[in-house]
């Protein structure tokens, strides 16, 4: 049988690869915004379904007495290193190129976010080792915002006038990061209580707090119906499909 180890680390690198891709873009033709909105959307619904209904009942389960505070402290770290630093970034940053004329600043965007997709990793590593579902889900919660990450990141990098090769090297940073953070939870794998707990606090903020409102900025309706299709698949997969 095949380990948890291997199979996460083989999707950390599959979406890795998907930054790669988001990053391609930039430098590709024009792809439709409302596209990759769309995308945005969809993983925000599947993210907070997985984080509320999947990763904080684990969490609490493994560590009843320490989770809550995990779960708090993973929602503040990312939360900190969104607001304190001098870049605060979101999907679709690239169009406000005034904000990223400074070069450093796109760089410490680049930290904020590695610091999310080193959380990535650490999640899907965790889930495999509480449970194939638990695992499968947290990627595909990962896989859906990856594409609008990697274009986030390379139009960052451009607008801060950095070349397209940049931008492509700072989304591949990202899926480097995210193998790390795999690699790094397969070590540490005898606590995984906290690393779950810890991975369930930066997966709702990023659902919650960061792509939630891209979604609110979308007035149409597909947008808000794109929400409920990224829920609805985790609900039915696991009340349907996998029932416990």
């Amino acid at each position: 049988m095949i380990s948890y180890f291997w199979i996460s680390l083989t999707l950390g690198i599959v979406a890795g690869l998907a930054n790669l891709f988001g990053g391609a873009i930039v430098s590709a033709r024009p792809w439709s915004r409302a596209f990759l909105s769309l995308f945005i959307a969809l993983g925000a619904g599947f993210m907070l379904a997985t984080a509320i209904t999947e990763m904080v009942p684990e969490s609490l389960i493994l560590a009843p007495r320490s989770g809550p505070a995990l779960i708090l402290l993973g929602y503040f770290i990312v939360h900190y290193f969104e607001h304190a630093w001098p870049a605060h970034f979101h999907f679709g940053e690239e169009t406000h190129t005034d904000k990223f004329v400074n070069p450093s600043v796109a760089y410490t965007a680049l930290a904020g976010l590695t610091i999310h997709t080193f959380f990535d990793g650490v999640a899907i590593t965790s889930g495999f080792l509480v449970s194939p579902w638990l695992g499968t889900v947290i990627f595909g919660a990962t896989i859906l915002h990856n594409v609008p990450e990697g274009f986030t990141m390379a139009s960052i990098m451009v607008a801060a006038k950095r070349s397209r090769s940049a931008g492509l090297m700072a989304a591949g940073v990202l899926g480097i990061s995210r193998i790390v953070g795999v690699l790094a939870m397969a070590l540490a794998h005898r606590w995984v209580n906290y690393g779950l707990a810890l991975s369930a606090g930066v997966t709702l903020y990023v659902a919650a707090s960061d792509l939630i409102p891209e979604v609110n900025k979308m007035a149409r309706p597909k947008y808000a119906l794109a929400v409920a299709a990224g829920v609805a698949m985790v609900l039915v997969m696991r009340y349907f499909f996998f029932p416990s």
